[in-house]
């Protein structure tokens, strides 16, 4: 499964970039905003720093404005892949623009039948926001298995992206229900590599290694 970050910090995304583990950034306007910079300027940037599928969002609502703002986000980088989101004006733009060649993240994916309709529409990437049917009292893990169900048997190539985490279990669960990926907040991308018996059995480690009084360089 790809791992996503879902900022549009470059700091942030610099820090994890350098592990190897990123696969890819998911970026909002909410995200944008609070990053306080200018918006095409960040964007080039994040192109920049990570080679993989970097999300930019349409902020339009009709169609015809949509499709014209998923180009001009397409011209970015050959990265960049068009957030719209999951409405009948977002599903006509993805339409649009897949038939352009240019890449779709259709977003706000709260139903199997939401999903069906993207992948028809030509999405590259379907955004179920588990965290947010958990909050509702749904379950958002179970939403993810339904919609793999349904691309596998129709063949539909668009890949799931499970967003809105909100813990290393919800990215545990979006793997075990077959998504394709995870974008994921910083702060849950740093706990995915914690749990207190490693540290426990490393300091063991390093205590008997010091006992022999050896050196490997």
């Amino acid at each position: 499964m790809k791992l996503f970050l879902d900022t549009a910090d470059i700091a942030e995304i610099r820090t994890w970039a350098e592990t190897g583990l990123v696969d890819g950034v998911t970026t909002n306007p909410s995200l944008v905003a609070k990053s306080g910079r200018p918006f095409f300027e960040a964007l080039k940037e994040i192109c920049d720093t990570v080679a993989g599928p970097i999300s930019a969002e349409v902020v339009a609502l009709d169609a015809a404005t949509m499709v014209v703002e998923g180009r001009k986000l397409s011209d970015v980088a050959d990265n960049v892949v068009v957030k719209l989101p999951l409405t009948v004006e977002g599903l006509k733009a993805c339409r649009a623009l897949a038939d352009d060649s240019i890449a779709c993240n259709v977003t706000l994916c709260f139903s199997a039948a939401q999903a069906l309709l993207a992948a028809k529409a030509g999405a590259a990437y379907i955004s179920p926001f588990i965290g947010r049917l958990d909050d509702a009292g749904h379950d958002g893990a179970a939403l993810l298995g339904e919609i793999r169900e349904i691309y596998d048997i129709y063949g539909f190539s668009t890949e799931i992206l499970a967003a809105s985490i909100r813990s290393p279990l919800h990215v545990r669960d979006a793997a075990l229900a077959g998504a394709d990926c995870a974008t994921l907040p910083a702060k849950v991308f740093g706990q995915l590599y914690q749990h207190p018996l490693t540290d426990k059995g490393l300091a063991a480690f390093l205590a008997d290694w010091k006992t022999t009084g050896q050196t490997i360089v």
